[in-house]
């Protein structure tokens, strides 16, 4: 059995320390039960910081495009996602063809399906970004 399967999620080093400096609440969780890997070992098909998601909704009529990024880079009209909304915690460590799931502030629960990843830093060989 793979670590994948045992954990839902997967995190470089490099975002795993980011993100826990962020010392935001959303993503405790997903800090404390990930696989952390280093950058290289990253799979191609997991979601990491400033991966570009092809995102599929039930009931929308075609996919949309996302950018998951930091809270300042955030522009949410633009399609930049801030990983510590719940949208973006629901995205990060999650593979192509998972469901992301989150509860908005409203309290309606949420599910997209992770349907392909554009583009993901490390694939390209960018293990600093």
């Amino acid at each position: 059995m793979s670590s994948m399967n045992r954990r839902e999620r997967m995190l470089t080093e490099l975002d795993h320390v980011r993100l826990s400096k962020l010392g935001h609440q959303t993503l405790a969780d997903v800090l404390d039960e990930a696989e952390v890997v280093s950058p290289p070992s990253i799979p191609a098909d997991v979601v990491t910081m400033y991966s570009q998601v092809l995102i599929a909704e039930t009931g929308a009529p075609e996919p949309r495009k996302y950018t998951l990024c930091y809270p300042n880079d955030a522009e949410p009209q633009r399609g930049f996602i801030s990983v510590c909304s719940p949208f973006g915690a629901s995205l990060i460590g999650r593979r192509v063809g998972h469901d992301a799931v989150w509860t908005t502030p409203h309290g309606d629960e949420r599910a997209v399906t992770i349907q392909a990843l554009l583009f993901q830093p490390e694939a390209s060989g960018d293990y600093t970004t």
